[in-house]
C-alpha cells in the first residue's frame, strides 16, 4: 500500500502526460468503483441503502459495470507499458481480477441476508462518482491553489468520506431522533404545518435554507466558543488543504449534533417532501462546493450568499479569520451578529488548519476530544 500511495502522490514531473500516471490512476479509481459495485450486487441487503434500491436499474448498472471493469483493465495495461513503476497498473488489474472472480458484471446475490442493519457502500460509490465528476475537473481548470488531487492528508479525508457514507444508517437514525420525538406532538400545530406545506415549493425551499441556517449558525458558533465542543469541531478545522473532499473530515459527534438540531425546523414546521428533498440534494452539493479549491469570488453575489471565499476565511489561519463566518447559506446572519469577515480586496487566506497539535489518523482524531490535555 505504501508503494501505491507513493505512486499516487508522485511529483509533477512523474505525473506528466505520457508517463503512465494518468492511465494508472484512472485505472485504480475505476477498478475500486467496479470492485465495490460487484460487492453491492452480491450482498445488496447488507451493502446498499434500502430506500435507494428501488431506483436502481440493475440492467443499466451491469452494463456500466462491464464497461468500467474493461476500461480499468485496459488503462492498467497501458500504465504498465508506459510507466517504470508497475504498481498502479498491476493494482488496478488485480482488483479487476478479484471483481471478475466474484462474478463481474454478471455477479448474482450470494445469499439472502435478512438483517435490519446495512452499510451504505452504494452511497459511498455514488457520492464519490458524482462529486468527483463535478468537482475534480472544476478544480483542475479553475483552481485557487496549485495542489495535486492527491494532496497532503488526502487519505485521511477520503477515509472520513468512506466511513460516513458506510455508516449512513446509524448516522441518519441518531440525527433524526430529536425531530422524530418532536413530531409525536405535532398535532398541536397541525394547522400551521398544513399551511407551510401548501406554499409553493420554491418558497418552502428558501424558508428551509433560512431556518436551518439560523439554527446552524448558533450551533456552529457554540462549537467554536465552548471548549468541550471545540475539541470535536477542531477535527474538521485541522484540514490543512481545502478542496472538494476536505469538508468530509468531521467527527461523528459533531455530525449527529449538527444534523440532529438543524433539521428540527424542517420536520417540525411540516415542509413538503419535494421541498425537503430538493434542499437535501442542494446542501449535499453546496457543502462540497464551499470547501472546494476554486478561485471564483462571485462578485456582488457573495454579499448575499455564502461562497467558497467566505467559507475559506472561516478555515483560515490568519488572526482575523478566528471565529468568523459561521453562516452556511446567508452571510447576513454574520453581519447581524457581528461575526462577518470578508476583505474587500479579493484576498484569500494564506493557509488553513488549527493552532496546536492534532493527532494523525481517523481513530486518533476520533478519540482526541476524549483525551486529557495538560
Amino acid at each position: 500500500m505504501s508503494k501505491l500511495r507513493a505512486e499516487l502522490e508522485s511529483d509533477r514531473e512523474r505525473r506528466r502526460f505520457g508517463t503512465g500516471w494518468l492511465s494508472g490512476t484512472a485505472a485504480v479509481i475505476l477498478a475500486v468503483i467496479g470492485f465495490g459495485t460487484v460487492l453491492c450486487l452480491r450482498y445488496p441487503d447488507l451493502l446498499t441503502v434500502p430506500d435507494a434500491r428501488a431506483f436502481y436499474n440493475v440492467g443499466v448498472v451491469r452494463a456500466a459495470l462491464h464497461l468500467v471493469l474493461i476500461s480499468a483493465f485496459a488503462l492498467g495495461a497501458v500504465s504498465i507499458v508506459l510507466r517504470e513503476s508497475k504498481v498502479l497498473g498491476f493494482s488496478a488489474m488485480a482488483l479487476v481480477l478479484a471483481a471478475a472472480i466474484l462474478g463481474g458484471s454478471r455477479a448474482q446475490e450470494s445469499a439472502n441476508i435478512e438483517t435490519d442493519v446495512y452499510f451504505g457502500l452504494d452511497w459511498f460509490l455514488l457520492n464519490l462518482i458524482l462529486t468527483g465528476i463535478i468537482f475534480v475537473p472544476l478544480e483542475r481548470l479553475f483552481r485557487l491553489r496549485d495542489q495535486p488531487i492527491f494532496r497532503v492528508e488526502w487519505r485521511e479525508d477520503l477515509f472520513y468520506f468512506f466511513v460516513s457514507s458506510l455508516l449512513v444508517q446509524g448516522l441518519t437514525y441518531l440525527s433524526m431522533a430529536p425531530s422524530m420525538a418532536i413530531l409525536k406532538h405535532a398535532d398541536a400545530w397541525s394547522t400551521l404545518r398544513a399551511w407551510v406545506a401548501s406554499q409553493p415549493v420554491i418558497v418552502q425551499f428558501f424558508e428551509i435554507m433560512f431556518f436551518t441556517d439560523l439554527v446552524q449558525y448558533w450551533m456552529h458558533r457554540a462549537f467554536h466558543r465552548v471548549s468541550f465542543l471545540w475539541h470535536f469541531h477542531a477535527v474538521h478545522h485541522s484540514a490543512q488543504s481545502m478542496d472538494w473532499i476536505a469538508g468530509s473530515r468531521m467527527h461523528f459527534f459533531e455530525i449527529i449534533v449538527l444534523r440532529g438540531l438543524t433539521i428540527i425546523p424542517t420536520y417540525a414546521l411540516g415542509f413538503s417532501e419535494p421541498a425537503m428533498y430538493a434542499y437535501i440534494f442542494f446542501v449535499y452539493l453546496f457543502s462540497t462546493f464551499v470547501h472546494s479549491n476554486l478561485r471564483w469570488t462571485f462578485g456582488p453575489f457573495s454579499t448575499w450568499f455564502v461562497t467558497p471565499r467566505f467559507h475559506h476565511w472561516h478555515h483560515g489561519i490568519e488572526r482575523e479569520a478566528i471565529d468568523v463566518n459561521f453562516a452556511v447559506h446567508f452571510p447576513i446572519l454574520d453581519r447581524i451578529f457581528g461575526t462577518y469577515y470578508l476583505p474587500p480586496d479579493g484576498k484569500w487566506p494564506s493557509g488553513y488548519g488549527i493552532k496546536g497539535p492534532m493527532p494523525k489518523g481517523f481513530l486518533r482524531q476520533f478519540l482526541y476530544p476524549f483525551t486529557r490535555r495538560s
